[in-house]
């Protein structure tokens, strides 16, 4: 008798169970996959990511492969019990033909359903726009996304209409064939005009939402990150950066790591947000000019799945990024 536990959608309580004979060998997300259906492979490699899964008391990563006896612990996160309901949410649209949409997020928008998100996500609005014209690889809650950006990070997103165009753009972000650009103001002036950080990343071992850099012999995953200061001003820049691995908050990891944070960066920087009196020197004038990290995915090109031609989207800054630019450019300039 197969020893398959329900899947949790009421609470976080841990799920137990012992790895048979069939599957040992197994890839570790892999197994998971087959014993939660619900969710996809790609959520549970962020899972075995975050520590949310231990084997005999010992965290694993995705391509661990398990032993017959062993015992596997998994913390699986609530999901609500239906798919997400269409939003009427407007959204902007950068590119779009029958096989993929490109929108350009705004910033607070969370991609997909999760504890504490469960409206007013991009795939409530995708579900409006596109409703069944969207690919179902993600699972229930994910129809069409390919992959995701923070929360509080704007710009370009890939959305796939149907499986096969999902599976095509998805194997181009895992051979890291898709080439990614991000817009970043970070508190400090690099010394250097352009440099390449490498550094692994590893989830944080107290903070375990965060994520932190370690030696490359310690338990991490490679990761490199290349930036270009394309403007600066006093006590800050701005970055053209490109990361060339896909690491969660890579680039917000990596700055902080080499001591230029993005500005406004709640996790990993000093201050969560800036005010005009802050740049202007005077302490009476509390008007916000930004309240979120300052990322943006401003450029995407890749390989379009059936024609094979490369497409290339720019995403436009933001409007509390561009206003920030201009108080920047008008105070605080060398």
């Amino acid at each position: 008798m197969t020893n398959t536990p329900r899947y949790p959608t009421l609470s976080d309580d841990p799920v137990e169970f012992v790895v048979e004979e069939s599957e040992a060998g197994q890839r570790l997300d892999m197994l998971l996959s087959l014993r939660f259906h619900d969710y996809s492979r790609g959520h549970l490699r962020r899972v075995i990511s975050f520590g949310g899964v231990r084997i005999d008391e010992t965290g694993g990563k995705p391509a661990y492969r398990v032993r017959a006896g062993q015992v596997v612990r998994v913390v699986l996160p609530e999901i609500p019990r239906e798919a997400p309901r269409p939003e009427d949410i407007s959204l902007e649209i950068l590119y779009e033909d029958e096989d993929l949409v490109v929108v350009n997020k705004p910033p607070g928008m969370v991609v997909h359903p999760a504890r504490g998100h469960w409206s007013g996500t991009l795939v409530s609005a995708l579900q409006f726009h596109f409703g069944p014209s969207l690919s179902s690889s993600g699972g229930p809650l994910r129809p069409g996304i390919v992959h995701r950006l923070d929360r509080d990070t704007s710009g370009a997103i890939l959305v796939a209409r149907h499986d096969q165009a999902h599976a095509k753009l998805s194997s181009q972000f895992q051979s890291r064939t898709i080439e990614k650009e991000y817009f970043a103001i970070v508190a400090g002036s690099p010394s250097l005009d352009s440099d390449i950080i490498d550094r692994a990343i590893a989830v944080h071992a107290t903070h375990r939402e965060k994520m932190t850099t370690v030696r490359d012999d310690e338990e991490g995953r490679t990761a490199q990150t290349l930036y270009t200061v394309t403007e600066r001003f006093r006590g800050f820049a701005a970055l053209r950066v490109k990361p060339k691995t896909g690491r969660t908050h890579q680039i917000r990891v990596h700055l902080a790591y080499i001591g230029y944070p993005v500005l406004c960066d709640r996790a990993y920087g000093h201050r969560a947000e800036l005010t005009r009196g802050e740049l202007s020197g005077e302490p009476g004038d509390t008007t916000l000019l930004l309240g979120r990290q300052a990322l943006h995915a401003r450029h995407l090109k890749f390989e379009h799945p059936s024609s094979g031609k490369t497409i290339e989207v720019e995403a436009p800054l933001p409007g509390d990024m561009m206003n920030l630019l201009h108080a920047m450019r008008t105070f605080r300039y060398l």
